[in-house]
């Protein structure tokens, strides 16, 4: 049960942070580079499952 839990978790993760990334895209064109560095390394960290 916990397994199918986590597996659901973590799809909803994925599809928030894909919705995060089409959000921003083009959004903040004249930011500083490493402000979406930072966006992009978060958005991986949430979609990449945890090691078990």
């Amino acid at each position: 049960m916990d397994t199918a839990r986590r597996q659901e978790l973590q799809k909803d993760l994925r599809t928030l942070a894909a919705n995060l990334r089409a959000d921003a895209e083009g959004r903040y064109a004249g930011a500083e580079p490493g402000w979406q560095a930072g966006v992009e390394w978060t958005l991986l960290w949430t979609e990449t499952p945890p090691a078990s």
